[in-house]
């Protein structure tokens, strides 16, 4: 069995009094609500060797897959069929894992304590040589339980302090710390010096952007300021007008669909000319559309490709339209083929019985893996990324451009 035990905890416990649970509905299950036009905004589909006749004809390996679906709050069906997708994916033309056809063990969330903690339980019990967790806001209840029974975790956006410290926890992109890492390499690209970061003011939000803001950003020879705006604010004017002084080359905002409208609004109305960084919820249609120009120009910082003709960003539409062709791509979706997809090309190095201690060797010895739908960003599982946060896999994000009121022009972001 693995031990979790180590001198981590302490950035682990630091990181929950901070609440990153908190973050969860700002950046991922707002996602959900992102526009879906731009899912199929080109025509362009994979070639016919990303799907050659390979069926994995070895034994099979058990694989589990934790999605929220049936809550009070929180439903996302769609991540759970892209999972599938890949899975089908997978064992027909991929050899399925090193050979071996992908059995999967799904088990839906409601987002609570403990039907997290039983879904948890069911993979142990099950025996499954690894976990993909789409999204959740309860990291912290699940990673011990999994890991500690020397199953991978994995999991392409952390959120919670276990996600991104636990060793056998394997975060594939950067979450929250990685974003606003890529947001401060960014602004030290455009040789700003100031930057004033407008943040929810829910639970531990303000308090986490400090502490992980303020260090990325001073790293970059950047101020941070940082100006909570209370949930539910229709006027943000006051707090946007108190961030915006001359000597601030670019804002951030980081929130929840609401918030970001009231602020890009408030921008717009005191003719606010600095530079804009956004997250994927900014992206809500309700937003765009009432903001109007005031997004323009705006850099949204997110983990995914979708609608470029980028090799990726094509393979995930391709492989939705021939296997979950009734699933909506957009928004949220793309966690679980990410996820799922990310664990398939991770582990294709197992060797002798895919156990769950081979499937964890070969994800931490796999090195510049391809992230799927990542616009060419690579993930490695070695610790190596971001040595304070050791389970993350990479810090490197896609950022896109708001022209039109839509998503153009992907770039990465380190």
């Amino acid at each position: 069995m693995t031990d979790i035990r180590d001198s981590s905890l302490s950035i682990k416990a630091r990181l929950g009094r901070l609440g990153l649970i908190a973050l969860i509905p700002a950046f991922a299950l707002a996602t959900a609500c992102s526009d879906g036009s731009d899912s199929t905004s080109t025509s362009a589909e994979a070639p016919s060797s990303a799907f050659p006749d390979k069926p994995a004809t070895g034994s099979p390996i058990r694989i589990g897959l934790i999605n929220p679906e049936g809550g009070p709050a929180v439903s996302q069906p769609s991540n759970r069929e892209a999972a599938e997708a890949v899975v089908a994916y997978a064992n027909a033309n991929l050899g399925g894992i090193a050979g071996h056809p992908v059995e999967l063990v799904a088990c839906a969330s409601k987002e609570d304590p403990a039907s997290n903690r039983d879904c948890a339980n069911k993979m142990v019990e099950a025996k499954v040589s690894a976990v993909v967790v789409t999204a959740t806001a309860y990291g912290d209840t699940m990673v011990p339980i999994i890991a500690g029974a020397g199953i991978p975790y994995l999991t392409p956006a952390g959120v919670s302090g276990a996600e991104m410290t636990t060793p056998n926890a394997f975060t594939l992109t950067g979450g929250f710390a990685g974003t606003l890492k890529s947001m401060a390499s960014y602004a030290g690209s455009k040789g700003y010096k100031k930057v004033t970061a407008f943040v929810t003011d829910s639970g531990a939000a303000a308090p986490t952007a400090k502490a992980m803001g303020g260090p990325a950003f001073g790293a970059a020879g950047i101020d941070l300021q940082v100006v909570p705006v209370p949930l539910g604010t229709p006027d943000a004017t006051p707090q946007v007008s108190s961030g915006i002084s001359k000597d601030v080359g670019a804002i951030a905002v980081i929130g929840d669909a609401t918030m970001c409208t009231s602020v890009l609004k408030a921008l717009g109305t005191l003719g606010a000319s600095q530079d804009k960084m956004l997250i994927q919820p900014c992206l809500d249609p309700a937003t765009i559309e009432a903001v109007g120009d005031a997004i323009e120009g705006a850099h949204v910082f997110t983990t995914a490709d979708l609608v470029s003709d980028d090799a990726e960003a094509v393979l995930y539409r391709s492989v939705m339209k021939k296997y979950a062709p009734k699933t909506d791509i957009a928004g949220y979706t793309y966690t679980g083929y990410q996820g799922m997809l990310g664990l398939v090309r991770a582990a294709q190095g197992v060797t002798g019985e895919p156990t769950a201690a081979a499937v964890s060797t070969a994800i931490k010895t796999a090195t510049n893996v391809s992230l799927p739908a990542g616009h060419g960003i690579t993930f490695s599982c070695n610790g190596s990324s971001m040595s304070i946060l050791p389970a993350i896999c990479s810090t490197q994000l896609v950022t896109v451009t708001i022209s039109d009121g839509k998503p153009s022009d992907p770039q990465i972001t380190k």
